[in-house]
Formats: C-alpha cells, sequence, structure tokens
C-alpha cells in the first residue's frame, strides 16, 4: 500500500484501541502544542504538532482508533494549557485538593472528546487522500474548534489560530475569517506538510524498488527523479497560503477616527485571597484612589470588580472624588464594580465617571460556576464546596451600545467575554476602542494571564481596533491595532499604564460576515474534498490476437 493510502481496516477487536507508543506521542504533542502560545509565542509548533496528529489518524487502523488518537491528543493539550482551573477551584475556591485535581482532569477530559470527534469523524471521511489531508481533515478540526467555542456557553481557550498571533503571517487572516479562519490555515499548512511528506516517501520508496527491478518499474523510477506536477502542487498551494497571509498583515482595514487620546490603564495587585474581606476591600479603595490620582489620561480604566463591593456600599465621595479627577483630566474614568438591582439581582459592571454622563456597561457572557451555576437543580451542591463570592450574577442584555467617553466610542467587555470574536463584534463598527477589564488573579502565577493577553490581541486583530486590557494582578497592557502590545506592567505588580492610542473606524471582513465566512468554507472544503472522492476502477479487457 502506498503512503498516502486509506486507513487501514481493522483486523480483529483489538485493532479499536491504537497502541500505547500511538496515544504516548499524540499527548505529548498536545502537551507541546501549549508552547506555541503566549508566553512562548513558538507559533511553528502547533503547525508541527497538527501536522504529527494528523499523521497519525491517516495511519490509524479505523475511526475508533482516530478517535482515541484525538482524544490524548485534547487530553495532553488541557492538561498542560488549562491546569491553572485547579488553581482556582483549590487554592482560591477551597475545594479539597482532590476534589479539585478530579473535576480539573474531568474538565480537560470533556472538552478533549472535541479532538476525539474531529479523530473520528476525519477517519470516516472519504475522499482521496491528498484532498482528504489539506481540505477535509483541515476543516473538521476547524469545525470542532468553532463548536467548542459555543457549545455549554464555550471554551475557546487554545484555539489553534490563536498560536499564530500576532507573529505568524497566518495571522493575517484574522481580519477576514477571525480567529477559526486562522486555524483553518494553520490546519490546511499541516495537511499539506503531511502531504508532501508522503509524497516524498512514495517517491523514495519508488527509487529503492527501481534499484532491484530496474526493467519492471524504469519508467516509474525516472519519473521519480523529477517530481510530478501533482507533487509540486502541495508545495505551491502552501506557500501561496503564507504569502496570502503575509500580504493580508499588511492591508490596513480600518482607519483613524479623530484625535489620539491619552490613557492611563491602573493594576492595583490586591490579592484574590485578601480582596474580598473588609480589610481588603478598603485596601483596594485606597489603592484605586491613589492610582487614580497619579494617571494622566484622558480615558482611565480600573479592572473587574476593581471595588470589591457592591456599588450602593460604596462611599458617595469617594466615587465623587475619582469623577472629580477624571474631569480634571478632561475625561473619564471606568470602575468595575458589582451592581445590585432593587428586585436582588445583580450585575458584574463597569460603569463610566467624569465628564461625560455616567453610562453602565453589564456583563452578559457569564463564567460557569465562577458566576452561575449551570442545571442548578443537578449541581447546585458545588456551590456549598466553593468558597467563591457572588456566583449568581444576572446576564447582562447583549445588544448593549459603546460608552461614548473621553471622545470615543468604546466597547467594553468583561474579563473572559473577549474570548467571543462574534460577541466582541456586537458594538462594531460603532466603537472606534476596545476595553477588557480583567481578574485573572484567580488562576495565580500560571500560564493563564498570558494565554487570556494572546486571546485580548486576536480580537484587536480582528476588529482592527486598539485593545485596552485593565487587570487586577497581569497582564495589563495596551495593544495595537496589529495586535501587537505596545506598553504593559509586569504581573503582580501595583502600576499604572499611560499611552497615547488611536480610535478607529470602519468594519474588517470579519467585522461584517462574523464566523459565517469561515464556515461557509469549511463546508466548501468538505463538498469538494466528497466529490472527488476515489471512484471505482473498472479492469479494462485484455487485447487478443
Amino acid at each position: 500500500m502506498r503512503a498516502e493510502g486509506k486507513n487501514r481496516e481493522p483486523g480483529n477487536s483489538s485493532s479499536l484501541i491504537p497502541h500505547p507508543s500511538s496515544l504516548a506521542i499524540a499527548f505529548v504533542l498536545g502537551a507541546v502544542t501549549v508552547a506555541g502560545h503566549a508566553p512562548f509565542y513558538i507559533f511553528p509548533l502547533p503547525v508541527a504538532a497538527l501536522a504529527l496528529l494528523f499523521y497519525l489518524w491517516q495511519r490509524a487502523a479505523n475511526a475508533r482508533a482516530a478517535a482515541f488518537v484525538g482524544f490524548a491528543y485534547g487530553l495532553g493539550l488541557f492538561l498542560s494549557g488549562v491546569s491553572w482551573v485547579y488553581v482556582s477551584l483549590h487554592d482560591f475556591g477551597a475545594m479539597p485538593a482532590p476534589l479539585a485535581m478530579l473535576a480539573t482532569f474531568l474538565f480537560c477530559a470533556f472538552i478533549a472528546a472535541l479532538p476525539a470527534a474531529a479523530g473520528y469523524a476525519s477517519a470516516r471521511f472519504d475522499a482521496p487522500p491528498a484532498l482528504k489531508l489539506s481540505l477535509a481533515v483541515p476543516a473538521i478540526w476547524t469545525l470542532s474548534e468553532w463548536v467548542r467555542g459555543w457549545i455549554f456557553t464555550g471554551f475557546p481557550w487554545l484555539a489553534a489560530g490563536y498560536s499564530q498571533v500576532p507573529l505568524s503571517p497566518l495571522a493575517g487572516y484574522a481580519p477576514v475569517l477571525g480567529i477559526y479562519g486562522v486555524t483553518l490555515a494553520t490546519a490546511v499548512t499541516a495537511g499539506l506538510i503531511v502531504v508532501l511528506g508522503l509524497r516524498m516517501a512514495d517517491r523514495a520508496q519508488i527509487a529503492g524498488r527501481g534499484v532491484e527491478e530496474k526493467e519492471s518499474n524504469k519508467a516509474e523510477t525516472s519519473s521519480s527523479l523529477i517530481p510530478h506536477p501533482s507533487s509540486l502542487a502541495p508545495a505551491i498551494i502552501l506557500l501561496a497560503l503564507w504569502a496570502g497571509g503575509s500580504g493580508l498583515k499588511q492591508i490596513a482595514w480600518t482607519t483613524p477616527v479623530g484625535e489620539p487620546v491619552t490613557v492611563s490603564l491602573l493594576q492595583g495587585n490586591i490579592a484574590q485571597d485578601f480582596k474580598w474581606s473588609g480589610e481588603g476591600a478598603r485596601a483596594a479603595l485606597e489603592a484605586y484612589r491613589m492610582l487614580a490620582g497619579a494617571a494622566s489620561g484622558r480615558l482611565v480604566v480600573l479592572p473587574e470588580t476593581a471595588l470589591p463591593m457592591f456599588l450602593d456600599q460604596v462611599p458617595p465621595d469617594y466615587l465623587g472624588e475619582l469623577a472629580a479627577r477624571a474631569r480634571g483630566n478632561g475625561g473619564d474614568i471606568l470602575v468595575g464594580v458589582p451592581e445590585r438591582m432593587a428586585g436582588g439581582e445583580y450585575y458584574n459592571s463597569v460603569i463610566s465617571y467624569g465628564a461625560a454622563a455616567s453610562q453602565t456597561y453589564r456583563k452578559s457572557h457569564l463564567v460557569p460556576f465562577g458566576e452561575f451555576i449551570p442545571l442548578r437543580p443537578v449541581l447546585g451542591w458545588i456551590v456549598s464546596v466553593l468558597a467563591i463570592p457572588l456566583q449568581d450574577f444576572s446576564r447582562g442584555g447583549e445588544e448593549q451600545q459603546p460608552l461614548e467617553v473621553a471622545g470615543q466610542r468604546v466597547a467594553v467587555n468583561i474579563c473572559y467575554e473577549d474570548a467571543f470574536g462574534e460577541e466582541i463584534i456586537r458594538q462594531l463598527p460603532q466603537a472606534t476602542l476596545l476595553v477588557n477589564v480583567s481578574n485573572v488573579a484567580w488562576f495565580g502565577r500560571s500560564l493563564a494571564p498570558w494565554q487570556h493577553l494572546q486571546i485580548s490581541q486576536a480580537r484587536a486583530l480582528e476588529t482592527g481596533r486598539a485593545m485596552l486590557r485593565a487587570t487586577n494582578t497581569g497582564v495589563t497592557a495596551v495593544i495595537d491595532a496589529r495586535g501587537e502590545v505596545v506598553a504593559a506592567a509586569p504581573e503582580y505588580t501595583t502600576a499604572v499604564v499611560s499611552h497615547t492610542v488611536q480610535g478607529y473606524g470602519g468594519a474588517t471582513p470579519y467585522v461584517r460576515w462574523g464566523n459565517t465566512a469561515l464556515l461557509a468554507l469549511c463546508l466548501a472544503a468538505l463538498a469538494v474534498a466528497r466529490w472527488r472522492r476515489p471512484a471505482k476502477r473498472v479492469p479494462r479487457p485484455r487485447k487478443t490476437l
């Protein structure tokens, strides 16, 4: 069988589970992929890891074996990349260590089911090997990541596309097709690499047979010395894909609007296990009073729940002082604070004070088990296990408009909301700036804050807008419209990050289309690969004399 041949059929029931070495390799590939993301930014690594994963799928005995390989890859990826879930559950949520470890493992195993499903679907897909690897498998992988981004409220963390932001040429596809478009380009690259590798192996095999069977395979051997045009096609497509991404990075999709504005982002560095105590709340009020007094920006931004108490519990003179200082700078201040309503519901909110009329943004996409308990009749017992304050937030409206502050129209999002690109673009193209306020102190000194920073970089690229990130302990940063970090504070320091940023108008293709174009492209890739599936050969009758 040629190296590009179809998956082998199982010979017995033991072939339903791949060899342990294949599972171990897949697990390691998933773990290594994490280094392709922030803070390491080694963007070629996920491409290589996906290529090897696709090769393992191609060589799997059957669809079930491919599913096991996909599961092993996903388990390696998520146990290595999002093990910080344990920190939030145990270190700050007070869940007993064994239970927190089990919960973290089960969560990672649950989301690893999607790479497993992708492996199963890829093995079952009937198409010529080259088309399957370069079109069908990348489309299936991309669709699996897209599903992970919304199923059960969504967890799009560590999508392959993020690993290419902002350094890789493939990041150029973000303003056109969004981060899942970058995932598709990454997966197509991986598939083409496998095709090239298999064809090189084919030519080497043909050349080797030619030594022993020189006469019978003379024509085949001589042709292997010069690549057949079909062997060049994958290389040409691969170069075109990367050159296209590089070219797209040079395009300015949006245009400057108005004068640049000075901004100051405040990082209070209030310890998470201290913040919600009475003494911690007083320390937070004093820290942000001092930082706001030192801030010179026309727009000043405080982190998520910077004031760890309900808005009606904040001393009125304190808010008046913040507003007066903002007016003194000729602008406004955005304050992260929980907001309690008369009916008893409460919101995770950002409220503006200063020269403009006070305006409010209320968080819409809440974190399961952190801000609300899904399936409360079944899972409500978790509330008694976790020591997390304010576990029953209400959802803000989905169609909230940008805040008009400091001469800008600011699209605010809170913490993990910026992981959902199609939700961010709801406030566009009206908004001129993006602001994310977060408190990722819940995840300690882990990879989470840096991974979240990279997610914000992707949102800047997708929308063609600067993104301002104000966090409690880091990473507080200013990201320009090209996804580059232009100013940042070190983690776990008390700091003010000040910079001048430009507002932008207009709409990138992604702002206009959302994920619609990407989904259409994936379905088209599957249709083309399926349409060109191998035809059954009909034996040609021999001529008789």
